[in-house]
């Protein structure tokens, strides 16, 4: 239901959302993140999301149905532009509730396919890896030792709201490690030294594509951990693809040995 119009870029509860969207101490204190996005919205509503304020402008047409049942509380242009963290988001900003997964929450499949990244830092590419886990299908993304919250605004953005698909998880490297062994699924660290050629190792059983950062690479624990080290071969004069892109080539090797599909 629809409760006022805030024309007042002074107004608290804009100030609040305005303060979640740049502090991550302020979204930890609050256990609140936005979601700016017709889209982004519609997969944090279908993921059980509790949602707890939408703001439209409906200058910018900013309403739809996924909003039918919740508190949405109108805002004029120009209080969307003070609260908005980016251009072109519809007219629509939602404030959620955040939820913190834990490792043995997740509800894995038979043979599960999880991409596990380490002290990653760019939330854009954190962002871009759950798109590519969403689109193989993938059960989860574990985020070790995380540089950035996985509620970043920028993260949500860069995601199209596969945050919300992708069950997420953020722990430590021992920690992660110590599930995998647990539950029988193979390590596999995408790395340059004492590798083989990623299409030539067996993904078909359950499989944890591990990776870091371009510039430190993974610690030694992941290194000592891996059933198998993977490589992409580097044709050209550079030795490394960016985190994100290195993901999409390894996830699909991996859909493309199960047989091309991972849903169902």
């Amino acid at each position: 239901m629809k409760d006022m119009v805030i024309s007042s870029v002074q107004n608290p509860r804009v100030k609040a959302v305005v303060t979640m969207q740049q502090k991550s101490a302020e979204r930890r204190r609050t256990g609140l993140f936005v979601v700016e996005g017709r889209r982004e919205l519609e997969h944090c509503v279908e993921a059980g999301m509790d949602v707890k304020e939408v703001f439209v402008c409906e200058e910018m047409d900013g309403w739809n149905d996924e909003m039918r049942g919740l508190m949405v509380t109108e805002v004029t242009r120009a209080v969307y532009e003070k609260m908005a963290y980016r251009g072109g988001t519809e007219g629509v900003i939602a404030v959620v509730k955040s939820e913190e997964r834990r490792l043995d929450e997740l509800k894995l499949r038979e043979n599960p396919l999880i991409v596990v990244v380490e002290h990653v830092e760019k939330p854009g590419n954190l962002g871009a890896i759950l798109r590519s886990a969403d689109a193989a299908g993938a059960d989860a993304m574990v985020v070790c030792d995380p540089l950035t919250d996985i509620w970043n605004p920028n993260l949500i953005r860069s995601s199209i709201g596969a945050v919300f698909t992708v069950p997420c998880v953020a722990c430590g490297s021992e920690e992660c490690i110590r599930f995998l062994k647990a539950h029988g699924i193979q390590i596999l660290t995408a790395q340059l030294q004492d590798s083989e050629l990623y299409y030539d190792v067996d993904m078909k059983g359950g499989t944890a594509i591990v990776m870091g950062t371009e510039a430190t690479g993974l610690t030694e624990a992941w290194r000592q951990a891996a059933d198998a080290h993977i490589r992409i071969p580097m044709l050209g004069r550079l030795d490394s693809l960016n985190v994100s892109v290195s993901a999409a080539i390894l996830l699909y090797e991996a859909v493309r040995q199960r047989g091309g599909t991972r849903r169902g």
